[in-house]
């Protein structure tokens, strides 16, 4: 019990610690059942390059930001659930070595490690308390259907327009479709479109996406006609039909998920038996090895 206490005194430490790196911000990173697991400096892929980004891994959420000032001051906090979140391995390349690929929903992007085996502890601390935290919440990646976001190519891996053609210049400036992640030129991405998962209001997509997104809404718009011609003819022929079944039934993957509920009590249980497992993932690096093309 006292070693129990021990921990959650420390643990609260590191993330008010964390907390304070970022100054001010709106919702606290304090939480009575959030454990510090990990933290460290990865190189994050961002549109006009690589860029070095601190990390820090939580049994519930990732949280990464800008460096500032090192061990002191960071950036721009983001953060994202970490039932959300995917990761991929990847080879390395001529840009980064030690590369992985973390999607959600929101936001896709690559990030770098200084070693092979601090990349893989990352992937593995990410996939063990991801897998935890949806035991806890009685649900798998099985019947857990989303859609990624897609990653946006870099600035520098193109200077045409992956649609037209056309060279980008200081008049003809480089865009990025959100659907698809392309480097497209102004002409080509004249479209606004609604994607949920990335944002609440519309966001450019180029020409390509426009005419997928339309045969989409097209079917869609079939879809919903078959489906009210169905229901209209299914209620006529059973006006006098006293048994007849409910219009909506639950579905298989509502009843997987009841299949899948675990008690909260052993996701309790893996954390006070692993309390002692906090991992500090070589912060004191400023960033991995880049190469130079």
């Amino acid at each position: 019990m006292a070693e129990l206490l021990t921990f959650n005194k420390k643990n609260r430490e590191r993330i008010q610690a964390v907390e304070n790196t970022f100054g001010h911000t709106r919702k606290s990173l304090l939480s009575p059942d959030r454990i510090l697991v990990g933290e460290g400096r990865l190189l994050k892929l961002c549109r006009r390059g690589p860029k070095p980004k601190v990390f820090f891994l939580f049994n519930d959420i990732l949280v990464y930001g800008s460096i500032m000032v090192p061990g002191r001051w960071n950036n721009k906090k983001q953060t994202i659930p970490l039932d959300e979140v995917e990761v991929e391995d990847m080879q390395d390349e001529t840009t980064m070595s030690n590369q992985w690929l973390i999607r959600t929903p929101r936001k896709s992007f690559y990030v770098a490690a200084a070693s092979a085996d601090e990349k893989q502890a990352w992937m593995e601390h990410i996939e063990q308390y991801k897998a935890l935290l949806q035991q806890h919440k009685g649900r798998t990646d099985r019947n857990a259907r989303r859609s990624y976001a897609a990653t946006l190519i870099p600035d520098m891996a193109s200077a045409i327009c992956m649609r037209c053609s056309d060279r980008f210049t200081v008049a003809n400036r480089r865009h990025h479709c959100r659907m698809c992640g392309y480097i497209v030129c102004g002409s080509c991405s004249k479209d606004r479109a609604l994607l949920l998962n990335i944002s609440s209001s519309p966001v450019r997509v180029c020409r390509h996406c426009v005419v997928y997104l339309q045969g989409q809404d097209d079917r869609e718009t079939r879809y919903k006609k078959q489906r009210r011609v169905k229901r209209k003819n299914w209620k006529k022929s059973s006006v006098e039909d006293t048994t007849t079944q409910p219009e909506y039934e639950s579905s298989s993957e509502e009843e997987e998920d009841r299949g899948y509920q675990v008690p909260s009590k052993w996701f309790t249980g893996v954390q006070q038996e692993n309390h002692s497992e906090y991992c500090h993932l070589k912060s004191e690096r400023m960033m991995p090895p880049l190469r130079v093309l």
